[in-house]
């Protein structure tokens, strides 16, 4: 018979699933009104009850079915029990039916390490701007985001009342992404995405050295890659700290898969072991295409501020 399917295609595939049953529970506390908002550092470092339950329920689904995955969320959270409501057990059969690239054939599940972001875009989604929100599932090997999956719990929600809400993006380095459809930003223009609520002097100052057409400020960076490629914004920049690495990971393997660029704000590409540093101390920069245009035009004072 068949072989079965490689444990990188089983993980992404469990992660599709488990990413969906989030997008659900994000939905459900959003319907019921109450979020339970505890501010972390401040007012523009927000947990809701969606960011705790959506953490407990992504991390014991996998934890459950890959015991010896590392498993990085964003949330500081007590190892309770969790409820058997919170676990989903289910996997994305189209995954399982894609070939894995040669290289991930060989995968341990010790070797792999998942980044998430439970609710990437927090503070949106307390405002309303729930098109802003994703849930994150980044897939790491060799210090390298090698798959993910995006969420977006309430994709097409300005559609009506009978629209379908929320859609599932994932991709795998050398297999390519799928979920949406991949669009270049118009030739010639030079569109922006970058931070709505963490800007400063020097978010704005390099983005003015980059002599925009346009900049669009929206929350999360899972949205800003969706952003790139989609073709809505040719590039992200955020020269700024603050970014980490459940923010990044997945979005990366994403934009990676499909032939774009992600960094810092140096050039210097972002490690994924489970020793690094969570933060991403250097800032982001990315394309879907022409980064070298957009590197080249980084000052140097802003290089210079923000220490990798």
């Amino acid at each position: 018979g068949m072989a079965s399917p490689a444990l990188l295609m089983r993980v992404v595939a469990s992660a599709y699933s488990v990413a969906e049953k989030a997008a659900t529970i994000v939905r459900n506390i959003m319907a019921a009104g109450d979020l339970g908002i505890v501010e972390k550092t401040g007012a523009n470092d927000l947990q809701t009850k969606a960011d705790r339950l959506v953490q407990m329920s992504i991390c014991s689904s996998l934890a459950r079915k890959f015991p010896k995955v590392t498993i990085i969320g964003e949330e500081e959270l007590p190892t309770d029990e969790v409820t058997e409501e919170l676990i989903e057990d289910g996997h994305c059969e189209e995954i399982l039916k894609k070939p894995c690239p040669a290289q991930y054939t060989g995968i341990k599940e010790e070797e792999l390490v998942i980044w998430v972001d439970p609710l990437d875009g927090t503070k949106e989604y307390t405002e309303g701007l729930l098109d802003h929100v994703t849930v994150l599932i980044g897939i790491a090997y060799g210090g390298k985001a090698i798959a993910g999956v995006i969420n977006q719990p309430y994709y097409n929600y300005e559609a009506g009342a009978d629209a379908v809400l929320g859609r599932t993006i994932w991709g795998v380095l050398g297999l390519g992404a799928f979920g949406f459809q991949l669009t270049e930003a118009p030739a010639g223009k030079h569109i922006i995405v970058t931070t709505r609520s963490h800007s400063s002097t020097l978010v704005n100052d390099c983005i003015s050295a980059l002599n925009p057409d346009h900049v669009i400020r929206v929350g999360g960076a899972g949205n800003k890659i969706i952003q790139l490629i989609e073709g809505k914004a040719s590039a992200y920049v955020f020269a700024s700290p603050g970014c980490k690495k459940w923010d990044t990971c997945a979005p990366e393997a994403i934009l990676h898969a499909v032939g774009g660029k992600i960094t810092d704000i140096h050039g210097n590409s972002f490690q994924y072991n489970k020793e690094v540093k969570h933060m991403n101390s250097a800032g982001v920069l990315a394309t879907l295409r022409n980064y070298d245009y957009y590197a080249s035009r980084i000052p140097n004072t802003v290089k210079q501020s923000l220490v990798p």
